[in-house]
């Protein structure tokens, strides 16, 4: 258990809000985002519900006046991948968003990978937690 760093909780509560805040924007305008992203609308869905779950779990975590030291290696990591795969999904050509579309994936991409490191960072200021 770890007591975190007043940046940890912080990079994990923006996490949580911005997650959800991308969760809203996907799950229920994937309709309108799909063309005008030039993104496949179950993509876009999909992703919308999996943030969903993600926000609320990070929101979660952030709540927490001890952390668990693997979920929040959880949490960065997945951030990291999160980064790595959005970029990837752009190179490999599975999709083929417009302008606006690629803005869209890259901001996200790097939003999520400012995350990741900050919370690293705010984990490498994180105390250990005395248990009794």
């Amino acid at each position: 258990m770890i007591r975190p760093s007043v940046l940890l909780r912080r990079a994990l509560q923006a996490d949580a809000l911005v997650s959800g805040a991308m969760a809203l924007l996907c799950a229920f305008g994937a309709g309108a985002l799909s063309p005008l992203l030039a993104l496949p609308q179950p993509l876009l869905l999909e992703t919308g519900l999996f943030l969903i779950a993600y926000a609320a779990f990070v929101g979660w975590l952030a709540t927490r006046a001890a952390l668990i030291r693997p979920l929040v290696l959880l949490v960065i990591v997945g951030n990291a991948l999160w980064t790595l795969g959005s970029i990837a999904l752009l190179i490999s050509g599975a999709v083929t968003p417009n302008a606006l579309g690629i803005a869209f994936v890259v901001m996200q991409a790097i939003a999520v990978g400012v995350f990741a490191e900050l919370q690293f960072i705010g984990l490498r200021r994180s105390e250990r937690a005395v248990t009794a």
